[in-house]
């Protein structure tokens, strides 16, 4: 696994993470790569971690509103099926939804560390893992966290993302 670097590189929207991170009270352990790690199978190999510890931050629209969920590696939302759960209709973000709503660009986009906040739905099967690694808000950040600890940072709602 890579060393953590917190004095390495620095991005704009990595310091938001970072300021954001702090005042939820949470030391950031940024981990910076020396390659983009932009799905969820590249991120669990360049940490050593399983595929499902990662959670992917995934911007929909939820009829024509962004939300955010953080959803497990391990598996893919259902959008028909959470959308029925939500009473709404979820679409893929466009890219500029995504830039707009978080401040940073698909395949780095943090948890948190947005310009405001955007209604956060995540993974209830995040919660097998102890520890849980998300973007940084950069394509080649991550840093680790527990699935309480993002629950209670992002203020999400836990949530199945497929039928049981």
């Amino acid at each position: 696994m890579p060393a953590e670097q917190t004095s390495l590189p620095s991005h704009a929207a990595v310091d938001r993470v970072i300021a954001a991170l702090a005042a939820e009270g949470v030391e950031a352990r940024v981990v910076w790569f020396d390659d983009a790690v932009t799905t969820a199978q590249l991120a669990a190999d360049a940490l050593g971690v399983e595929v499902g510890q990662i959670a992917n931050s995934l911007v929909f629209t939820l009829d024509d509103e962004p939300i955010l969920v953080l959803t497990s590696g391990g598996h893919r939302v259902d959008t028909e099926w959470l959308g029925e759960q939500l009473g709404g209709r979820i679409g893929r973000a466009s890219k500029e939804v995504v830039k707009s709503a978080t401040g940073q660009v698909i395949g780095g986009v943090a948890p948190l560390g947005h310009p405001a906040p955007v209604r956060t739905f995540v993974d209830t099967d995040l919660a097998a893992y102890d520890e849980v690694w998300a973007a940084a808000g950069h394509a080649k950040t991550v840093f680790p966290t527990t699935y309480d600890e993002l629950v209670r940072i992002t203020r999400g709602t836990p949530t199945a993302v497929e039928p049981r």
